[in-house]
């Protein structure tokens, strides 16, 4: 062998060598974000914490929105996957997987789900004009759109309206939600159900359009719905968050969280957690849903924290309910 071509082999190896540790760290610093369909809320959502701490933390960690088939994938890939994957889910989802009940087949490694913090809820709308019902009993004999079939309008809708007594006299419609402001302003329906992290654009659009009501849902009926269905919580719409809505509007919403495994490095767990916290006023200023998220909201969670967003939350003196220490 030449003293040339042996010194090339040298310094391709070296080169070599030196890629590893540098591609070593690109790996352990990407962070994966799955997060239901493109054109689903939480995947926009996501979008928009994601850019929020990937300026915080100033280019240590990469973090990659991607699509998924939704919180059920989210949580079976999870456990299966690499450490450095975060996903979208709502608490319900991952207590169901815990429990080992449908449709999750039997895995202790559900037990490794770990929650890092809220995102929006997933709050329920019914809107109404403003010279028509007063009161969700008030849609009686009237024609509303609840939703498709198994949508969190329309499982919400159909239960709230048997506890208040009426749900045999309300006619619900079989219309697209996407047609369901054009119904309202045409005077086709009293009202229709639209659930989303408010303020939802489609309701902001009406209201800007007609003058609207959000329904809210009387106290023993929405004690009884959260006491019936752990899934749900209840949430309040304040008071201008639409055109036109003067008044604070209590009503129902599911949870929804940030999720990892224990496999998550601790250290990168916390500077997530910190990072979204910091920038959670900016992120609200950009995109105003987050003004739904607090401290308050880490109940809702239904998960033990990470040990790193465990250890923010301490640091930050946030008082921490039980059932996520």
């Amino acid at each position: 062998m030449t003293f040339r071509r042996s010194s090339a082999i040298w310094w391709c190896a070296a080169i070599l060598l030196a890629a590893v540790p540098a591609a070593a760290k690109d790996a352990a610093n990407a962070i994966a974000i799955r997060a239901g369909k493109a054109d689903s809320p939480n995947h926009t959502l996501a979008r928009q914490f994601a850019a929020s701490v990937a300026g915080a933390v100033n280019g240590a960690y990469t973090l990659d929105v991607q699509e998924s088939q939704g919180s059920v994938q989210n949580v079976i890939d999870a456990v299966k996957g690499p450490r450095n994957v975060l996903f979208t889910a709502g608490p319900d989802v991952i207590a169901a997987a815990q429990r080992n009940a449908k449709p999750f087949p039997p895995d202790r490694r559900y037990r490794d789900i770990r929650a890092l913090f809220p995102m929006p809820p997933m709050t329920l709308h019914w809107i109404v004009r403003k010279d028509g019902a007063e009161h969700l009993q008030d849609l009686a004999g009237h024609g509303f759109i609840s939703g498709a079939k198994g949508s969190v309008g329309e499982r919400l809708t159909t239960t709230t309206l048997h506890d208040l007594g009426v749900d045999r006299q309300v006619q619900i419609m079989d219309i697209d939600a996407a047609a369901a402001p054009a119904a309202l302003k045409a005077g086709q329906v009293s009202g229709f159900a639209i659930a989303g992290a408010y303020p939802v654009p489609a309701i902001l659009d009406l209201a800007n359009a007609l003058p609207i009501r959000l329904l809210g849902v009387p106290q023993p009926a929405l004690a009884k719905i959260v006491g019936d269905d752990d899934s749900t919580m209840a949430e309040i719409v304040p008071k201008g968050t639409y055109p036109g809505v003067d008044e604070d509007v209590t009503t129902l919403a599911l949870p929804v969280g940030i999720y990892t495994t224990r496999h998550m490095r601790a250290a990168t767990a916390y500077a997530i957690t910190k990072a979204f916290w910091t920038q959670h006023g900016a992120l609200v200023k950009r995109n105003p849903p987050w003004q739904a998220v607090n401290y308050a909201l880490l109940a809702s969670l239904k998960a033990r924290l990470h040990a790193g967003a465990l250890r923010y939350y301490r640091e930050a003196k946030t008082r921490l309910p039980k059932g996520v220490r």
